[in-house]
């Protein structure tokens, strides 16, 4: 994690890291797989929390195959919320999910077709020489999160998206 700033580091480091390298065709290896990332994400979640940094929801079905949520990015005082979501890919954790914010699609060149962000430069790598160490939580981490952080706040200044909750004048 030699490109990594401490802050990200230290954030990084407070969430579990997986042992179990399985996906979804590995049968009771994977249910194991599944316990530790939501583990991992509960932690992670329970971290924000703590320091005033909540920006996410994510649930799964049943299998833990698709994932989807809410996350979200405050910019001057008003709140940007989008809906997540993602598939588990039948060679995870070898591969890493390719997380979308659909009704952002085609607003920005940062992202491909169906709303799936862009995360082939920094974070695939990364990603890669991590397995199987890596989880959900790691990639909203040093996916996700970043990723929003540089494009939401473009999006607002170009005026392509809008906050969910418009400032009421009195």
């Amino acid at each position: 994690m030699a490109s990594l700033d401490d802050a990200t580091k230290q954030k990084l480091s407070a969430i579990p890291l997986m042992k179990t390298k399985a996906g979804p065709r590995d049968g009771d290896l994977w249910l194991l797989r599944l316990k530790e990332e939501y583990q991992a994400l509960i932690k992670f979640v329970e971290n924000n929390k703590a320091s005033d940094m909540d920006w996410f929801r994510l649930e799964s079905n049943k299998d833990g195959t698709r994932w989807f949520g809410k996350c979200w990015h405050y910019h001057d005082m008003l709140r940007y919320e989008f809906d997540v979501e993602f598939d588990i890919p039948v060679t995870y954790p070898t591969t890493a999910p390719e997380i979308a914010l659909p009704e952002l699609d085609g607003k920005t060149s940062k992202m491909y077709r169906g709303g799936k962000i862009c995360l082939s430069d920094h974070f695939k790598p990364l990603w890669a020489r991590n397995v199987p160490k890596f989880g959900i939580a790691q990639a909203f981490a040093l996916g996700l999160g970043p990723w929003m952080a540089v494009e939401i706040p473009d999006l607002i200044e170009r005026g392509s998206i809008q906050p969910k909750e418009q400032p009421t004048s009195s």
